[in-house]
């Protein structure tokens, strides 16, 4: 079974330096709906305007995950670290606890454009923790690269939660196959691009960037690049529904 998630249906939030699609409920948007799915609990698509960003602020018992697809990130925290982050590098940061950070645009010039993904934790007051790792274009070309993983396998991500975070470069043209496990289920996140998802016996989905796909009760998926794309799979527990109320930064 395949259901979709298209782009022009999440929330969206302009505030002028920030322009944020939120996949499921966040802040001021509330779907009763898209609460999260599984344990993925927010996806926000931010475009950030140069020089600006979010000031200090706590978070708590989340795993956080910063996927850059394009400019330049700043990420400061509570526990002393500083980085800046650019596409092709991923951030995870474990809140546990509590942690305080402040993440904004290091270009005067330049928009910065990401992908922001909460994953609740499989315990509470975890110790927190910081890590980013650079997964180049041809780690990802025409293959599934994991991202994040619950053990750090493969040099991923280690992330306080069953999944794992797989990410693909595709040409117009190629196709990647997924093959799903018993008691699974996925979550597809089109970055770029246009793909065309199909599954056993099911009719062929286009999706295009900003669209996404929930798939239960699959044996294989099959993705097909319309045009040059970028794709994120996240491999999930089921029956595990995220239903914790989150707000913004």
């Amino acid at each position: 079974m395949i259901k979709l998630r298209k782009s022009q249906e999440r929330g969206h939030a302009h505030h002028g330096w920030l322009d944020s699609y939120h996949t499921f409920s966040f802040g001021h948007y509330h779907d009763p709906r898209f609460m999260g799915y599984s344990v993925l609990r927010v996806i926000n698509e931010d475009v950030i305007a140069p020089g600006r960003g979010f000031g200090m602020h706590p978070h708590n018992d989340m795993e956080i995950i910063t996927y850059m697809l394009d400019g330049e990130l700043r990420h400061e925290d509570s526990l002393g670290n500083g980085a800046v982050i650019r596409r092709g590098d991923v951030q995870r940061m474990t809140a546990g606890s509590g942690i305080v950070h402040s993440e904004s645009n290091a270009s005067s010039e330049n928009s910065t454009h990401l992908l922001q993904i909460w994953i609740m934790p499989d315990e509470i007051n975890l110790h927190p923790s910081y890590e980013d790792k650079r997964f180049d274009d041809d780690r990802k070309q025409g293959r599934w690269c994991l991202i994040a993983s619950n053990d750090g396998r493969g040099d991923s991500l280690q992330v306080h939660q069953d999944i794992a975070l797989y990410a693909a470069l595709l040409n117009a043209g190629q196709s990647l196959s997924y093959e799903m496990t018993v008691g699974r289920t996925l979550y597809l996140q089109v970055a770029r691009g246009e793909v065309c998802l199909t599954g056993l016996g099911q009719a062929e989905q286009q999706l295009s960037a900003g669209d996404a796909a929930m798939v239960e009760m699959e044996q294989v998926i099959r993705v097909e690049a319309l045009q040059d794309a970028e794709i994120l799979v996240f491999d999930l527990p089921v029956n595990l529904q995220a239903t914790r109320q989150s707000n913004t930064h």
